[in-house]
């Protein structure tokens, strides 16, 4: 079975379906350790250089910038796609168990030969988001910072050698006046088809061809993620109770704008899974309340998936990392099916909400510093795996990118041993 069968047997609890083998990400310093430890080097991981779309590219401009700096403007528009640059400790590198390309990540590809894991799920090349995007400007620099606008009009600071993801500084909406501009301006549900790729009718033949998951959604697309990105957290927090009306705005617009685009694509092609970014738990718990999910976006939630499903779409994911127990049985009321990367770092019981919560799927669940504990500890969290495997509806890796501290010699007995649950419990 290719990786395309095995997501959809798996998460469609088909008897004897064998999960993809797949992991989340790991840190630029976890894979430059596990080389000098022992990984062939075969292809080093690549940068996406050229920004397609917010989705896809919204930190390519911080991670490629002093690449950026020596390069001519016909061969950033015109020029190659990727290129290999020195990994930064603190770049996350994509292992493809989400979806790719997305945020300017590069995707892993010697670990993935090593241990045989399947193709990653595709991100659907059209804009989701700003049409036009913004250009990205940069606003002051030093030996160790950059200060720029990215593409989605947010001010970051991004920090040179460390190369971890850019903290924000301002962004682009603040009041009525700021959303109404972006919103007529770079939001409009008139030109929709004008957001699609110039190669979109070859894109549209290698879609229809493939053998991976297609998905659309993905960052920063979500119902709490979205209004944070773009507002910060902070300042959305206070709006739930302050301008309560500008925040539905925001939702109910956002949500025509994806029922359009995504209607626009399935008009080409079929897509097999919806992504939709949150974040929105930390390591004790959710970050709203049920009474502020109800009201603010479970509204939104079901417009999105009564429309993927009437699509045929069945698949309908929630990234929130943290604990995000409480919010379970408020998604799945909402007609989201699965979540991931179910962080048991942040004291998620995965067994306990398979017990709970039989049909929903789950991918992650792997608890990543624990790998670095040995093979008695990897032997350990491996039998609740084995369990999980067998009631279907799941895909096992690491709840979030593998740190540093994991020596190569612990990766590889535990990526070992899972691809062979995996291969057992798709033999049953």
């Amino acid at each position: 079975m290719n990786a395309r069968e095995k997501f959809l047997s798996t998460m469609g609890f088909e008897p004897a379906a064998r999960a993809p083998k797949w992991e989340f990400a790991y840190w630029g310093a976890t894979l430059k350790r596990w080389y000098a430890e022992g990984l062939p080097e075969c292809e080093y991981p690549v940068l996406p250089t050229r920004i397609e779309t917010v989705s896809s590219s919204v930190y390519t401009t911080a991670f490629t910038y002093n690449w950026r700096k020596s390069r001519t403007l016909f061969e950033l528009t015109f020029g190659e796609r990727q290129r290999q640059i020195a990994l930064p400790d603190g770049i996350a590198v994509w292992g493809g168990a989400l979806y790719w390309p997305s945020q300017g990540f590069p995707l892993d590809t010697d670990v993935a030969r090593f241990f045989g894991l399947d193709k990653s799920t595709a991100l659907v090349h059209v804009e989701q988001l700003f049409y036009p995007r913004f250009e990205p400007q940069v606003l002051c620099e030093d030996d160790k910072f950059v200060d720029y606008v990215d593409i989605d009009g947010v001010t970051r600071r991004f920090q040179k050698h460390e190369g971890v993801i850019p903290t924000a500084m301002e962004w682009p909406i603040r009041d009525w006046d700021s959303w109404l501009s972006l919103k007529n301006e770079r939001l409009r549900l008139d030109n929709i088809s004008a957001r699609l790729p110039p190669q979109w009718p070859d894109l549209v033949r290698v879609y229809r061809d493939r053998d991976y998951p297609l998905a659309l959604g993905g960052y920063p697309l979500g119902f709490f993620g979205l209004p944070a990105h773009l507002m910060g957290y902070m300042h959305l927090f206070y709006a739930y109770y302050d301008q309560p009306d500008l925040i539905k705005d925001m939702l109910q617009h956002f949500t025509n704008l994806w029922i359009a685009v995504w209607e626009e694509v399935l008009a080409y092609v079929d897509v097999d899974v919806v992504h939709i970014f949150e974040d929105m738990s930390a390591s004790k718990g959710s970050m709203v309340s049920p009474a502020i999910f109800q009201e603010f976006m479970a509204p939104y939630y079901r417009q999105i998936t009564d429309f993927a499903r009437g699509r045929g779409i069945r698949i309908i994911l929630v990234d929130t990392d943290g604990n995000c127990e409480m919010l379970i049985p408020l998604l799945l009321q909402a007609g989201v099916t699965g979540l991931y990367p179910m962080e048991v770092s942040a004291g998620m019981d995965v067994v306990a909400a398979r017990k709970k919560y039989p049909m929903l799927q789950m991918m992650g669940g792997i608890p990543k510093h624990d790998i670095a504990l040995g093979r008695t500890r990897i032997d350990e969290f491996l039998a609740d795996v084995a369990f999980l495997l067998r009631q279907g509806g799941y895909i096992p890796f690491a709840d979030h990118a593998v740190p540093p501290d994991v020596p190569w010699e612990y990766f590889r007995y535990y990526r070992t041993r899972l691809n062979d649950l995996i291969d057992c419990a798709g033999a049953d």
